[in-house]
């Protein structure tokens, strides 16, 4: 299943030749397995859909790789599919979202189609470690962090102890879970207000709150525990100590099955919309080199401490007086992972491919001193919501879509083009677009213009509140914190969009109804004016009926529909 394990003849830093058969060497590292085996990846199936699918596919591709694709009975139409060389239905019969999280059927798909490893992107299975679990148990290579690490690091309680062990600042907090009020009510009279409420098991932004008040504790409880465990099936609640004006920030890593890890920066995440990411940059800007320093290195020492593999990212609360604390590791790939691409030059998805393959970050170039950063790359998600209606989500067809492009501008998605369904089961993301240039004002000058040429029709964007982001001056010297949108109500101020079509058929209907309004006003009602219609012989009728009669059928002709009397 897993193909011949290929040689290699030293430790250099070459690709092992094709024709070298199989080879493991030793090393002596710190606790981690002395034995390192190259075996290559020939198909990969990407256990997601939409655009991180795609990304996948694509980094398949390069590699020369197999990509194999999965679709519930509502994606049989979605781009996805077409992006793969193979695509199976799964989950038939289950809803939408269930189909992606049917793992058995998802190990039965990669097994009897000679898989060899499985890509979980981000979401849906991506940090269950059951999954990571059973495609290792199946005999496919999971093409992330192993199952215990998955596991350790989804458990915010475990990745605490982890982060203390690493010597990592985290914020005050309880040790454990907390699952009543009475216990949240002694927390926060032993350690004072503001602090947060969030949920044990899951992320996202679900079941967080924050309590400012003695008298909120009680009810705030109740509803976070309650939203809890209706997204992730329990309550239990996490408390910390609220920290105030924080930025959001988060450092990329990349491990591999020698005990390697290396960084590649940092993202500023701090725009955020009920502790949803809107806009990612990366580098961070304004962030104190010295604080820069402390926060990778520290990232860096957990991951080694746990034995991470593959990518990952450590997520960071910085304040005002360049403090940070540690909030949590997501154990797999980001959303935004596009824009340290953007600034390293390297691509995340390829590297880890080729770490579950067992290639040493070495061996790829990968070190540390090697990394560095060229100017900044901005991400912005272009969804399909209404920001004019609290941003609710939008669907139907999308019936006209131009994108913008051009120099330093990278385009990620995969229902952004014409015809395309938008449908409500899944996430509104519609394309991700990434700007980048020397600095932070160049790089949303490029995003400003190339979001400026997008014109979507048939669907509402939240395009117009990011050009209203990406136009804020607070925002164009890089001065940012989580509070950046509740703090700027202007950012919703959305001016109503004509396009030409509009504005034309506005102007004809408005001339039909009322009458020319220019100087020469008349009141006289247009002229009535019978079209000629030409007759076509009965012989070149290209109705394609039996029962067209000469003079009675439709002529449909160039798409517009004639009735001929």
């Amino acid at each position: 299943m897993l193909g011949v394990c290929i040689a290699r003849s030293s430790r250099g830093t070459g690709f092992p030749s094709q024709h070298q058969r199989f080879f493991k060497w030793s090393i002596s590292r710190n606790n981690y397995s002395s034995d390192v085996a190259y075996c290559p990846i020939r198909s990969v199936l990407v256990a997601n859909r939409g655009e991180i699918a795609i990304r996948v596919f694509r980094a398949c591709t390069e590699l020369g790789i197999r990509s194999v694709a999965i679709y519930s009975e509502q994606d049989k139409m979605h781009m996805h599919r077409q992006k793969a060389d193979e695509s199976y239905l799964v989950g038939k019969g289950l809803p939408p979202v269930q189909a992606y999280l049917n793992i058995p059927e998802i190990i039965r798909i990669a097994k009897e189609n000679n898989v060899d490893a499985v890509h979980p992107g981000y979401g849906f299975l991506s940090e269950r470690s059951d999954f990571a679990q059973a495609c290792i148990d199946a005999g496919l290579r999971f093409i992330g962090p192993s199952p215990k690490v998955v596991e350790q690091m989804g458990d915010k309680v475990a990745a605490r102890e982890a982060a203390i062990g690493a010597g990592v600042a985290v914020v005050p907090g309880t040790p454990g879970p907390v699952n009543t009020s009475e216990e949240a009510m002694e927390f926060c009279l032993k350690h004072g207000l503001p602090v947060i409420f969030k949920a044990a098991y899951g992320g996202g932004g679900r079941g967080m709150r924050v309590v400012r008040k003695m008298e909120e504790v009680e009810e705030l409880f109740q509803r976070a525990s309650s939203e809890a465990k209706a997204a992730f099936g329990n309550g239990a609640m996490f408390i910390e100590k609220f920290i105030e004006r924080p930025r959001h920030i988060e450092v990329q890593l990349m491990g591999d099955k020698a005990g390697n890890v290396v960084h590649f920066y940092e993202r500023d995440c701090s725009v955020q919309r009920r502790h949803q990411k809107v806009v990612e940059i990366a580098p961070a800007p304004k962030l104190d080199p010295k604080v820069r320093d402390r926060i990778t290195e520290q990232a860096v020492n957990l991951a080694k401490h746990v034995g991470y593999e593959n990518a990952g990212t450590v997520e960071f609360l910085s304040d005002e007086s360049g403090n940070f604390y540690f909030i949590e590791v997501n154990a797999r790939l980001q959303v935004e992972h596009t824009v340290t691409e953007e600034i390293t030059g390297i691509d995340l998805v390829q590297t880890q491919i080729r770490v579950a393959e067992g290639m040493t970050l070495p061996e790829m170039g990968l070190t540390q001193e090697k990394i560095t950063p060229q100017g900044y790359a901005i991400q912005c998600r272009v969804t399909t919501e209404d920001p004019a209606k609290n941003f609710q989500p939008d669907t139907g067809r999308i019936e006209v879509f131009r994108s913008g492009e051009g120099m330093g501008i990278r385009l990620d998605g995969a229902s952004a083009f014409a015809g395309a369904i938008i449908s409500p089961y899944y996430d509104s993301l519609l394309v991700k677009v990434i700007a980048h240039a020397g600095d932070l004002q160049a790089s949303a000058a490029k995003m400003n213009r190339a979001l400026r040429e997008f014109r979507v029709r048939g669907v509402k964007t939240n395009i117009p509140f990011l050009l209203n982001v990406l136009e804020n001056q607070k925002f164009l010297s890089g001065t940012l914190d989580t509070y950046f949108i509740d703090e700027n109500p202007q950012l919703f101020h959305l001016p109503q969009s004509l396009n030409r079509a509009q504005k034309l058929l506005n102007y004809i209907g408005t001339v039909l109804v009322n009458g020319p309004s220019t100087p020469l006003a008349t009141k006289l009602k247009p002229a009535e004016i019978s079209p000629h219609i030409p007759e076509i012989p009965i012989g070149n009728c290209q109705h394609k009926q039996s029962k067209c009669q000469p003079c009675t059928h439709v002529l449909n002709c160039g798409g517009i529909v004639l009735a001929l009397p």
